[in-house]
């Protein structure tokens, strides 16, 4: 059995860890997205006398605003991750004499 490559293993953790990062972030921003819809529905219930209506009609409209926002967070976030770029390897005597026509 061969040992773990601790550079596979740094990209591995780099890449959970990033992934983990990434959730975090558009998961509160969902919530605070629904919150707002909630809470500012229910203020404008109570101020016009509509009860349910402008409460279910903002939570209704907090999921594609959601949705959306998810999307750019994510978006945004992936672009930000560069590859890392693959070890030089030597040629091999082969790949070396290719270009040689002797």
């Amino acid at each position: 059995m061969t040992p773990p490559q601790p550079e596979k293993d740094r990209r591995q953790q780099f890449i959970n860890l990033t992934i983990a990062g990434i959730t975090g972030q558009v998961g509160c921003l969902t919530l605070i997205i629904v919150l707002l819809a909630v809470f500012g529905g229910i203020w404008l219930d109570v101020r016009l006398g509509t009860r349910p209506w402008f409460t279910l009609g903002l939570l209704v409209l907090s999921i594609p605003v959601s949705l959306a926002a998810m999307f750019f967070v994510v978006k945004k976030a992936v672009s930000k991750i560069k590859p890392i770029p693959p070890k030089a390897t030597k040629p091999t005597l082969k790949e070396a004499n290719l270009g040689d026509d002797t």
